[in-house]
């Protein structure tokens, strides 16, 4: 079961998400938060696999809150951020804070449990209307805030197989589609994608492609 907890300052949207995923016979609701505080308080408590979070909540905001589970060392919990806005400033700032996936509210129930399973997963999610235009704007903000060094490209230390498997990431692949395409078993794959993730200090496949653009190593 995906434990899952829902984040919005709207009663109607999180009776709405509720009814939504817990119908999902593998997503059990495990809380509700009204405010990103809240939401922090909650996942510290229930410990939820994925917290699907709004962005704009009083107390505390989505991204603050995001920013504080993902930083919690005594959490495994992957950020869902479902929100009305497609503001390119929100959307870098909840990737920036730890986000594993950023959906438009409005997604069918399909999406939204693909979504979540998606992130519970490892994979992370881009709502398809936003994934091309957030990739390239988000490498130009990056640049924008702070150039990379030549001296920065390599620090991580990845294999050149390590680099074809983040290469085929941003391909958007699963790992058998990878394993297929590199002739490798599933597992080998998983070996790889684990040093990957380690090195990279990324939590999750979509951290780690977007950490490949800003290196320079993955073209968006």
């Amino acid at each position: 079961m995906i434990r899952l907890l829902i984040a919005d300052d709207q009663a109607v949207v999180r009776t709405g998400l509720a009814v939504i995923l817990g119908a999902e016979e593998d997503i059990e609701i495990v809380g509700q938060a009204a405010d990103g505080a809240e939401a922090v308080r909650l996942a510290r408590a229930f410990r939820p696999d994925v917290v699907c979070m709004d962005i704009r909540m009083p107390v505390m905001d989505g991204i603050a809150a995001t920013r504080e589970i993902t930083a919690d060392p005594h959490l495994d919990v992957d950020v869902l951020v479902l929100t009305t806005f497609d503001v390119d400033d929100d959307v870098f700032a909840a990737l920036d804070a730890g986000a594993a996936g950023f959906l438009l509210k409005g997604a069918d129930e399909e999406t939204l449990a693909s979504a979540v399973r998606s992130v519970a997963a490892g994979e992370g999610t881009l709502d398809q209307r936003l994934t091309r235009r957030i990739l390239h704007e988000f490498v130009a903000h990056r640049r924008g805030r702070a150039a990379r060094s030549d001296q920065h490209r390599g620090s991580s230390d990845l294999t050149d197989r390590e680099e074809e498997v983040l290469r085929l990431l941003a391909e958007g692949l699963s790992n058998a589609e990878i394993a297929g395409r590199l002739f490798v078993e599933p597992t080998t794959v998983k070996y790889h994608l684990a040093g990957l993730l380690q090195k990279t200090g990324s939590r999750d496949r979509l951290q780690a492609v977007l950490w490949g653009i800003r290196e320079g190593i993955v073209q968006p």
